[in-house]
């Protein structure tokens, strides 16, 4: 079987897009031959049974016509690929499908967002199937929609036992400084619960996200919290794991409609999550649960923390990661669907 992945970058450093890396590296695992089409990509980063092709260019009109050009020669070889899979990229979906599927070739919309658009209408239009993690993490309805999980690759993510007494309570807020993820809720909700250290780690990628974080620096000053929350820029990906290892939860007011893989990540490493997203709900415990914004549930749900058996509770959402959402069962589920 042969099939083409289209992404925006091969990087394994990022922290934005390094985890793309291990689903193409999964795929490649059960396929005859992976063709990856990106943005950019870093030399030697995929198996041997994998060809990356770049469409980079200045414009883009220049980058849709490259990318048009790349995806033809593909399909003209033999065997054709079993699917074409758009990776968080709508457009690529819309400009694959009228090459794809009038020779039999199946087209797969990945997409876990929030956001709407017309792009994404179009995609899911045109495209034969759309993958997600489940129902509420897509924001259309459409009956394309097939549940996969969310293909965390738990390789580097062993299980830590966490010191049950350590003080003080040290939580982590980890990803990109975007109003979306409720950052400034989480510090009001620290500064009601005292003895509670808090990392806010993560890239600000936009203006929105680079002015966030400025409000976000005034407000631990306004709050008085210099000497309990520390702000600080991106880690690169593989250096993700030695974090969780560092704290006692992370904590995670993402919006609903996406599911935020650094959930996923850290409980993976046997770490407790706190998180509002009504998706989790098949994941994390009612006790770690709290409404978006909720400022005062949140910090109820940090002091219900120090009451439980948080190594018992991590345990059992590893577990959980490795049956529904693993790297391995997401690669599975997307090739048996393009058998």
């Amino acid at each position: 079987m042969r099939l083409v992945v289209v992404t925006q970058q091969v990087d394994p450093s990022s922290p934005v897009l390094g985890a793309t890396v291990a689903k193409l590296r999964a795929l490649a695992a059960r396929v005859d031959e992976l063709v990856v089409l990106a943005d950019s990509a870093v030399p030697g980063t995929l198996p041997d049974n994998c060809r990356v092709r770049l469409f980079r260019a200045s414009r883009r009109a220049g980058r849709g016509l490259r990318f048009e050009a790349a995806l033809t020669s593909e399909l003209a070889r033999r065997p054709r690929p079993a699917a074409v899979l758009a990776h968080m990229c709508p457009i690529y979906a819309v400009l694959a499908a009228p090459l794809a599927r009038p020779l039999g070739v199946d087209v797969f919309l990945w997409f876990t967002h929030w956001r709407r658009s017309r792009l994404l209408a179009s995609a899911t239009r045109l495209s034969t199937l759309v993958l997600s993690v489940d129902a509420r993490t897509f924001p259309l309805r459409t009956r394309k929609l097939v549940a996969i999980g969310h293909g965390i690759d738990v390789s580097g993510l062993a299980c830590v036992d966490r010191p049950p007494d350590r003080e003080p309570l040290t939580l982590l807020a980890l990803g990109r400084t975007s109003p979306a993820k409720g950052l400034d809720t989480i510090l009001r909700a620290v500064a009601q619960v005292p003895d509670v250290r808090l990392l806010v780690i993560g890239p600000s990628l936009t203006e929105d996200e680079r002015l966030y974080r400025i409000a976000l620096e005034r407000l631990v000053i306004e709050l008085g919290l210099l000497d309990r929350v520390d702000v600080r820029g991106p880690t690169p990906h593989h250096a993700v794991a030695g974090l969780y290892a560092d704290v006692d939860a992370l904590v995670n007011d993402m919006r609903e409609g996406a599911t935020d893989k650094v959930v996923y990540e850290a409980a993976a490493t046997c770490l407790p999550v706190i998180a509002s997203n009504p998706s989790f709900d098949t994941l994390l415990p009612e006790e770690l649960r709290f409404a978006h914004g909720d400022v005062d549930g949140l910090a109820a749900a940090i002091e219900r923390l120090r009451e439980l058996d948080r190594n018992g509770v991590g345990r059992r959402l590893r577990e959980t990661v490795l049956r529904e959402h693993s790297v391995d069962v997401w690669a599975e589920r997307v090739v048996a669907l393009a058998r």
